[in-house]
């Protein structure tokens, strides 16, 4: 059995995101936008290995964001998405993306580990410690407003996990959140699986630094980038750790810049401005991911890719913008496209090489 590829790579790191759901990263009402079906996920997913891509991340949602399209209100579940690509597959890294209060911990052990055996330890683990609360509240579940009660619920979520993947005898738990009496765990993993976590807040970022292998955080201007994570990992070195911080980002690469930006406004012109509202709404009030003061810059960020530091412009454009996201610090970044089958393959025969050449990949 392997060590996951991506704890012993010292490349540049590349994923997709979101492919699981509808739309991709794109609030867009075109009726040509991502369809997130199963052949298309499956499409996607052998495309990305054959080419070396490090891993595919989905979103884990359960209510869309309503607007004309109610965006992402059609997304396939991540664990049961995560097994079937992974069997369809053979290098690349498949992550399920698990909400901490939607999930017995016991039960997630077990999935994981059975997907690391059938995987060749392929398999990784992005945990959601919660934001989005009309998402708790259709489950019938309680957002909690401060950070702390979150990620102090998350952080024994994991510690269950962790001990039930680091020990062959029963053991009984009692904590906070959990009362567990001779509890079990096998098959166990080989190997820790890597943990993804996305952290806005200074309690997420304690728990991504204290637990995680990839802490997640949006680039939105390079040079303050720069500065984040050199606080980062400024931070984490004080507690005797280290920490790899990753992005994620939106690709619109044609032959010309003139092209790329004519598709970029051209998607803005036809976005679904409803639930680009109700997005953008909901993460400011219940996630501290985004400063404020880049308001207007996020909105259309959001539009077109949800967020993502846009790599728009020629191969060549493209290229030159993944190494500065390197430069600054960042140990990879998730990609995401408008259809991702459709425009995948150009990225692949025409940045993926200027990449090699540059010595990042």
């Amino acid at each position: 059995m392997r060590l996951n590829s991506l704890l012993n790579s010292d490349h540049f790191l590349l994923g997709t995101f979101a492919s699981n759901c509808g739309g991709g990263m794109t609030v867009s009402q075109l009726p040509d936008r991502w369809k997130a079906t199963w052949e298309n996920n499956l499409v996607l997913a052998q495309l990305l290995d054959e080419a070396g891509i490090d891993f595919m991340l989905p979103i884990a949602r359960w209510v869309g964001y309503k607007g004309e399209t109610d965006f992402h209100g059609y997304v396939l579940e991540t664990m049961t998405w995560a097994a079937a690509l992974l069997a369809k597959t053979t290098q690349l890294n498949v992550f399920a993306t698990i909400h901490t209060v939607a999930n017995h911990p016991v039960v997630v052990a077990k999935q994981i580990a059975t997907l690391a055996q059938m995987s060749n330890n392929r398999v990784g683990l992005n945990i959601v410690a919660g934001w989005n609360k009309p998402e708790y509240d259709a489950l019938g579940l309680d957002l909690p407003d401060d950070h702390e009660t979150r990620y102090g619920y998350a952080q024994e979520w994991f510690d269950v996990i962790r001990n039930l993947w680091d020990h062959d005898e029963r053991f009984d738990w009692s904590g906070k959140y959990f009362h567990l009496k001779q509890v079990h765990g096998t098959p166990r993993p080989d190997f820790h699986p890597p943990i993804f976590n996305a952290a806005g807040s200074a309690q997420g970022r304690e728990f991504a630094s204290r637990n995680a292998n990839f802490l997640f955080t949006p680039a939105m201007e390079l040079e303050r980038s720069r500065k984040e994570l050199q606080e980062l990992k400024a931070q984490a070195k004080a507690e005797g750790k280290d920490v790899n911080v990753m992005t994620f980002s939106h690709v619109i690469c044609r032959p010309t810049q003139e092209e790329a930006e004519a598709e970029w406004q051209y998607i803005l012109d036809n976005a679904d401005t409803g639930a680009v509202d109700n997005l953008v709404n909901l993460q400011f009030a219940h996630a501290h991911s985004f400063p404020h003061e880049l308001l207007e810059q996020i909105r259309e960020r959001m539009t077109v890719g949800h967020g993502g530091f846009p790599l728009v412009g020629t191969p060549e454009k493209v290229a030159d913008l993944i190494c500065a996201l390197h430069e600054v610090g960042f140990r990879g970044t998730t990609l995401s496209f408008f259809d991702y089958v459709k425009e995948f393959p150009y990225f692949r025969d025409e940045v993926l090489p200027l990449l090699k050449a540059r010595g990042i990949r």
